[in-house]
This record gives structure tokens, C-alpha cells and sequence, in this order.
């Protein structure tokens, strides 16, 4: 029987990693893309940088994964925050020369720590019983209630001046450093075994296309892929949008807040609702969230839109995205979880990826003002929450007995 008391311990200690690492991720997505607005040669290209955090964790995630399998979560933590303070170096430079190039090489370095972050909730479920599986996902999840409070706030704090250039985001990316600095000490706080060697009599498990062509998989890795893609296509123009509309840099941070708590807020229950009601209504409640989102932001510019809207698509995305997390952690079995979870991650951040290179697209070229390129930015949304939505019908109306 698996013991409890240690998962509850590993989870404390990842909740604290969620709160204080992760904040360096809010800090990024909202100035990022103003950062690079100043930077890039073309304001098509504002949102790049943002772009390439995204594709940073998606090629890191296939090799950071089996890393771990062999070597262990600590292992893999470490070096994903080490990616992050290397980042936050490089771009610190990057501002300092105004370098766009550059800046696009330290986000990309800032990636590899988002794919190790978005490995603590699988850590999560290392050590935990069936029972307390998914509370666990969700109570680490929840630890990027502090992120959402420290990262943005920083912001406002460290870049509230005079300073019209990107070098007004300077101490921002000093502070990253030390967040990275200081918060890879915890990892030595886990008590997380290593897995056990392989030998010839272990079980070899599925291949990756028979991994992905079992229905309950499939369904998991498309809505996990939607959930996030979607919020992080609306979240990484809603700066720009808000900027652009005539409010001020503290506004977009506010809205960031708010929509980074609405984010994490509701994990300190979405175990016990998935636990209660089934992951398939909770991930179905997720997607329908995440369209009245769309909807909410298209009925208009002014800032109490842009806050509902950031609400609910941070609301949408937790029950989406822990929901999916959930299903794909119950239907691999152990010796599967370095090449499930690594070719899952590649695949959400690779949607993900396209996502956050769309969205500076039809942010700042779809139309001839912010108010056109907000519209357009969430009239994306429509067909791919019609994939998720479908796919999610697709397996509730399959007999059980197929969908193992």
C-alpha cells in the first residue's frame, strides 16, 4: 500500500516550488511580448519571445523526461531551474545591447524550467495512492496561487518607471535570477525514490503510437493540448491588447493576476470535484468555461471585459487542463511514465507553441487597431474547442470496456 504521508510531504514541498519558481513565468508572459514589442524589428513579431519559452519547454520535455526516469525528479528539477536563472541572464543582456536575437535565446533557456515545472504535477502522483492521486495534481497545481501573486506584482514593482525603453524590464530578469537561485534548494527537500533500473524481465510497456492510439490517452493528450494552447493564445495578446487599448502596464498586470489566480484558485478543490462528479464532466465543464471566455471578450475593450474574460479562461483552463492531467495519470502504468509523459508534454507545448506564435499574429496584424486583434485572437478559439469538445463526447459514448 502506498504511504500517503510521504506524497503529502512531496506535495508540500512542490507546492512551494509551484509558488516561488513559478512566479518567474507570470513575470515573463506579461512583458515578454512588450519587451519584445520594443526589440523586434516587427511588431508581428512582438510576441515571439513568448513563443520561444513555449517552444523551449516542448523541445525539452522529450529528453528532460527519460532524464528523470533514470536519474530522478530532483535530478530533472535542478536542472530546469538552472535553465531558468541561464535565461534570465541572457535576457537581462539582451536588454542591456537591445538585442531581439538574444532575448529570443535567453526565453528559450527559460523554457527548459517551464518544462521541468510542468513535470511537478506527475511528481505529484509518484508517491501517491490511487485515492489521492488526483488531490495531489491539484494541490501542487494550486501552488501557482503565489506565482500569481509574487510574479506580476514584481513586475509593477520593479518596472513602475520613467524608463520608456525595454531596459525597464532589467530588474525584473535580476530577480529571476535569484528566484532560480534560491528556489533549486528545495528540490533537495523531495523524497521521491528513483525508479527502478530496468532489467531483461521488466515489462517493456506500449510504444508511443500504441500509447497514443488508446482512446483514454488520445482524449486526455487532445484536451490537455486544447486547454492550454487556448488559454495561452489569449493570455499572451491580452498585454498587448490591454496596452494597446489605452490602459496602463499595472492594468495588464492586474488582469495577469487575476487571470493567473483564476488559474490556480479553484485547484484546492478540482480533485475533490473530479473525485466526486468523474474527470470526463469536469474536463467537459473546462471547455465549455474556456468558450464562454471567447465570448465574454469579444462583447468588448473595456477593462471589466478583459477581467471576466481572464477569469473565466483561467477558471476554463484548470478544469481542462488538471482534468486531462488526471486521465493520462491513470491510464499509463509506471514503467511508462518517462515515455508517456515526455511525448505528452511535447505534444501540448508543441500546440502551445503554435498558439503563442499565432497570437502576436493576429494580435497585431489581423486588423487595423488592438480592438480588431483582440476579436480575432479569440474568434480562433472556435474550432479547436470544437475538437476538444467532440473528442471528449467521442470517448463518454464508447462502451468502457474499449477505452482502456
Amino acid at each position: 500500500m502506498i504511504d500517503d504521508a510521504r506524497a503529502k510531504r512531496n506535495v508540500a514541498v512542490l507546492v512551494a516550488a509551484q509558488a516561488f519558481l513559478g512566479s518567474q513565468l507570470p513575470m515573463m508572459f506579461v512583458i515578454g511580448g512588450l519587451a519584445g514589442q520594443q526589440l523586434s524589428p516587427n511588431v508581428c513579431l512582438a510576441t515571439l519571445p513568448i513563443s520561444m519559452i513555449v517552444f523551449g519547454s516542448m523541445t525539452t520535455a522529450p529528453w528532460l523526461s527519460p532524464l528523470m526516469q533514470k536519474h530522478g525528479r530532483r535530478a530533472g528539477f535542478i536542472i530546469g531551474a538552472a535553465g531558468g536563472m541561464t535565461g534570465a541572464a541572457i535576457s537581462a543582456y539582451a536588454l542591456s545591447i537591445e538585442s531581439f536575437l538574444l532575448f529570443l535565446l535567453g526565453s528559450y533557456f527559460t523554457g527548459i524550467y517551464m518544462s521541468s515545472g510542468g513535470f511537478f504535477r506527475f511528481a505529484a502522483a509518484d508517491t501517491a495512492s490511487d485515492a489521492f492521486r488526483p488531490k495531489a495534481i491539484s494541490y501542487v497545481m494550486a501552488g501557482g496561487l503565489g506565482a500569481a501573486i509574487i510574479g506580476p506584482q514584481l513586475v509593477t514593482l520593479l518596472s513602475d518607471g520613467p524608463d520608456a525603453t525595454a531596459m525597464r524590464y532589467f530588474p525584473v530578469f535580476i530577480a529571476m535570477i535569484a528566484i532560480n537561485g534560491f528556489g533549486m534548494l528545495l528540490f533537495f527537500l523531495l523524497d521521491i525514490p528513483k525508479p527502478v533500473a530496468p532489467t531483461m524481465d521488466s515489462p517493456k510497456g506500449r510504444t508511443r503510437w500504441e500509447l497514443l492510439t488508446t482512446p483514454r490517452i488520445a482524449v486526455a493528450v487532445i484536451c490537455a493540448m486544447v486547454s492550454y494552447a487556448l488559454m495561452n493564445l489569449v493570455m499572451t495578446s491580452t498585454p498587448l491588447a490591454v496596452v494597446g487599448c489605452g490602459y496602463r502596464v499595472a492594468d495588464a498586470s492586474n488582469i495577469v493576476t487575476g487571470h493567473v489566480l483564476a488559474m490556480y484558485v479553484p485547484s484546492f478543490f478540482t480533485g475533490h470535484l473530479i473525485a466526486r462528479f468523474g474527470v470526463e464532466r469536469i474536463m467537459g465543464l473546462g471547455i465549455a468555461i474556456l468558450g464562454v471566455a471567447g465570448v465574454v471578450a469579444l462583447q468588448g475593450v473595456e477593462l471589466g471585459n478583459f477581467y471576466v474574460a481572464l477569469l473565466l479562461l483561467g477558471l476554463g483552463w484548470n478544469f481542462g487542463f488538471i482534468g486531462a492531467t488526471s486521465m493520462l495519470a491513470g491510464a499509463h502504468e509506471p514503467h511508462e511514465r518517462g515515455r508517456m509523459q515526455g511525448l505528452n508534454d511535447l505534444l501540448v507545448f508543441g500546440g502551445v507553441t503554435l498558439a503563442s506564435l499565432a497570437s502576436g499574429g493576429l494580435m497585431n496584424c489581423a486588423g487595423g487597431d488592438a480592438a480588431s486583434g483582440w476579436a480575432a485572437v479569440n474568434m480562433a478559439m472556435i474550432p479547436f474547442l470544437a475538437l476538444a469538445g467532440g473528442s471528449l463526447i467521442w470517448l463518454v459514448m464508447r462502451p468502457k470496456t474499449e477505452n482502456a
